[in-house]
């Protein structure tokens, strides 16, 4: 009877509100700078639900969200307390992280302004040896040895004459698993497969026409280079996509050293001598 008469009171019902509302600012008022207040803010919730729906691909339950929350909830702990304890201190890990959202921070700043044309046509002319297509050519080659002093020589005028009298190229010169043709082939990925000098030599030597010895990463070859499209440096137009992402590249690349920088002059480093007792 009286706990029925108490709860009928006007005076409870105010303080239950009032520690309700109370409880309710606990919970959403910023944070502290004590770190004993944790807000969970509609931003974190978001974040939430869009890491579980991109785990799971589909929205968290009302059960599954509280426990996100709770876990979210579970971290912060912590790691405050962590932090409070100097945990952080000399951990090489956290310090790598610290210094990715720095960068990351230097590099938003720096990307607010998209690129001009006048930007990129500049760019490309610094760089153009980034953007130069390689020639592309079209070739036939007899693998001669690794020498071209002694028998080698032999070799190869052995090899040019049999050439010269129709031979097949595929029947002359020594067994390799290099082939002995490539179609319409770029330099770059001939010089992977046989080397920088002998893809060099293929943009200058004469058309249509068996010579060598050309050496490559293996040894010598009698080439015939029967098509070739010499190396272009192209216009803007044709690869402004390419161009953007490298100047965005070099800006962001930039922004993260000039940040740097700046830091680096407000700090003074100084080197503390070696022990004597070591030096002996």
């Amino acid at each position: 009877m009286h706990i029925r008469k108490l709860l009928g009171e006007p005076m409870l019902h105010f303080l239950l509100v009032g520690t309700a509302l109370f409880a309710a600012y606990r919970w959403t008022a910023p944070s502290d700078s004590g770190g004993r207040r944790i807000v969970i803010t509609q931003g974190v919730v978001d974040d939430l639900v869009t890491q579980h729906v991109a785990a799971r691909g589909r929205e968290p339950s009302a059960r599954e969200l509280n426990q996100l929350i709770e876990s979210y909830v579970h971290d912060e702990i912590l790691y405050r307390e962590g932090v409070r304890l100097g945990l952080e201190r000399d951990d090489i890990v956290v310090k790598r992280r610290v210094r990715q959202k720095i960068e990351m921070i230097a590099e938003e700043d720096a990307s607010t302004r998209a690129p001009t044309d006048a930007d990129l046509s500049a760019y490309l002319v610094a760089n153009q040896a980034r953007f130069v297509q390689p020639a592309i050519v079209t070739f036939q080659q007899v693998f001669i040895g690794e020498s071209t002093s002694g028998p080698g020589v032999r070799a190869v005028a052995f090899t040019r004459e049999a050439l010269r009298k129709g031979g097949d190229p595929e029947d002359l010169g020594k067994p390799t698993l290099l082939p002995h043709r490539m179609t319409r082939t770029p330099a770059d990925l001939v010089a992977r497969d046989f080397g920088a000098s002998f893809a060099a030599a293929l943009e200058k030597v004469p058309v249509g026409e068996w010579v060598g010895p050309v050496d490559s990463s293996f040894g010598a070859h009698s080439v015939r280079v029967s098509d070739r499209t010499p190396a272009v440096a192209p216009e803007l137009a044709a690869i402004r996509d390419q161009v953007v992402r490298e100047w965005e590249n070099e800006r962001r690349q930039r922004a993260r050293d000039d940040t740097y920088m700046k830091m680096r002059g407000e700090y003074q480093v100084t080197i503390e001598p070696e022990p004597a007792t070591k030096r002996r």
